[in-house]
């Protein structure tokens, strides 16, 4: 076995272990058959209804990163990106030993296109950070919407600006043609973070949840920004993990939150499994080619 394989074979194992170990402290902290009953008894029609709002947040992340791509020179269309995206998010859930999905997209882009992998890869770096981004805001704002929060709102606005202020120039300074459309790109980014969000209110929904939504809703993206950590199977684990402490903060239903993390899980695996067809079984999508336009830097 050659050192490649036996790395993705180590990392696979410490995923899986990380996220059983991860799985094992939350049914510790959890009543497990209550979790189940709240699943049993769900709407199906309003599952339906989060599946398709999580689908359609996945088309405006993919038309988000088609920003960035189309700003260091790859010329490709709208379909063979969100194709592509699938793929992405195929690997990161179903196949986490190997290269992942940003890998997969790298791997991919640069063969097609013959762009240097270090120009692809910080596309996709800074389409991530607008998404970390967009959902720090999210969090921010969602705080005054919760009573007797026991975090300093303030301080939490001034860290807030401050980042925001270090991140565009660093944006300025390594991805400049992008930092001039910073407004429209990240508004893509929120549009990802709404759509989402809008995803966890009809998974309460499918419970007949009628309680204030926002500290579910914040914990969920707390719970988002840890699960981008590469340490687990698609954040599996991660998000129940933090959902669970992050509800003894705010005094809710750490069931319910355990509820809202598993079934958003389970709804991103079923969305990702399109990428199947797309990564073994699309002639179309493999062989397709790729225009690149001239680009001398992205800043």
């Amino acid at each position: 076995m050659d050192k490649t394989k036996l790395r993705n074979l180590l990392k696979l194992f410490l995923k899986i272990g990380f996220t059983a170990l991860l799985l094992y402290l939350v049914l510790n902290k959890i009543n497990l058959s209550e979790v189940k009953k709240i699943f049993q008894k769900s709407n199906p029609f309003y599952i339906l209804l989060a599946l398709i709002t999580f689908f359609l947040s996945q088309v405006i992340s993919s038309w988000r990163l088609l920003f960035f791509l189309k700003h260091i020179g790859l010329k490709i269309s709208f379909g063979f990106n969100l194709r592509l995206y699938l793929v992405g998010m195929f690997y990161n859930i179903f196949l986490p030993g190997g290269i992942g999905g940003d890998g997969y997209k790298i791997f991919l882009l640069r063969k097609k296109s013959h762009l240097p992998a270090k120009q692809i890869f910080g596309a996709l770096f800074f389409d991530r950070l607008s998404g970390l981004w967009a959902m720090s805001l999210a969090a921010v704002i969602l705080l005054f919407f919760i009573p007797s929060t026991v975090i300093d709102i303030e301080w939490l606005i001034i860290i807030f600006a401050a980042g925001t202020i270090i991140y565009y120039f660093i944006l300025q300074r390594y991805f400049n043609i992008v930092s001039r459309h910073f407004i429209s790109s990240h508004l893509k980014a929120m549009g990802v973070q709404l759509f989402q969000m809008i995803s966890v209110v009809f998974i309460l929904l499918a419970i007949d949840f009628r309680n204030n939504v926002s500290p579910y809703l914040f914990c969920f993206l707390v719970s988002s920004l840890v699960s981008v950590i590469p340490f687990t199977i698609g954040g599996l684990g991660a998000r129940e993990y933090v959902m669970i402490y992050t509800a003894f903060i705010f005094n809710i239903d750490k069931n319910t939150g355990v509820f809202i993390s598993s079934a958003f899980w389970l709804i991103s695996a079923i969305v990702s499994l399109q990428g199947v067809y797309y990564a073994y079984g699309s002639y179309e999508f493999k062989y397709s080619s790729i225009v690149t336009k001239h680009k001398t830097n992205p800043r």
